[in-house]
């Protein structure tokens, strides 16, 4: 099946395959919340993006890999729901961002930071911290072969940038750390996994930057 980044709720997963690592994307429970399986082809090992609902699918959806850890991209309760299952069964460590642990249904097993490199088998996959959605938001990159690839959670969309519920002061951090971490640094075939709907890229979204200043949403 050629990768589209458009799945269904509870519905098949998709993946791809670029170098050395596997994406695989699936959509779980009502709120349409996408986790991803990021893989290592040469060990197996694996990170899961976000333990959002759905323990049962997680698992089949790791069933052929070896999990390190969920690392999630923020605490908002409909990204978390699978975090105490998972810790369960498979016994699974859960890795975030520390600034968003009152949110957080149990306290984190490693707390991540901006920079830090997190090697999977032998992949590399970096962490960036973009807040403005929640104080801890984070987003992870990974560098395939062909282009790079970036799980933003709901902190990049296509057609803007994750909910500030109205704060103006987060509009702007949520903005300037995107520019800075994200668009002024990585090219436009930047593959982009958002934490619900379909994918994008950063050469898609680029060009509407500015209008998405001057909304101010």
């Amino acid at each position: 099946m050629t990768y589209t980044g458009h799945v269904e709720a509870d519905g098949d997963w998709q993946e791809r395959v670029d170098g050395g690592a596997r994406i695989r994307k699936l959509s779980v429970g009502e709120m349409d919340n996408n986790v991803y399986v990021i893989a290592c082809t040469q060990t197996g090992a694996a990170l899961v993006i976000d333990a959002a609902d759905r323990p049962d699918r997680i698992r089949e959806a790791i069933a052929d890999v070896e999990p390190v850890a969920v690392v999630q991209t923020h605490g908002h309760f409909d990204h978390v729901r699978a975090w105490e299952a998972l810790t369960e069964d498979p016994g699974l460590e859960v890795w975030g961002h520390p600034g968003d642990a009152d949110m957080f249904p149990q306290p984190l097993d490693r707390e991540l930071g901006h920079g830090d490199v997190l090697e999977i088998g032998e992949l590399r996959v970096e962490v960036l911290h973009v807040p403005g959605h929640t104080p801890g938001s984070l987003l992870y990159l990974v560098e395939g072969e062909e282009r790079p690839h970036l799980v933003s959670g709901d902190t990049l969309f296509p057609g803007g940038a994750g909910n500030t519920f109205g704060n103006p002061d987060h509009f702007v951090q949520i903005m300037d750390g995107l520019e800075r971490e994200v668009f002024d640094r990585l090219p436009d075939e930047t593959w982009v996994y958002p934490g619900h709907g379909d994918d994008t890229t950063l050469g898609e979204e680029r060009p509407k930057l500015g209008e998405w200043r001057e909304r101010g949403w």
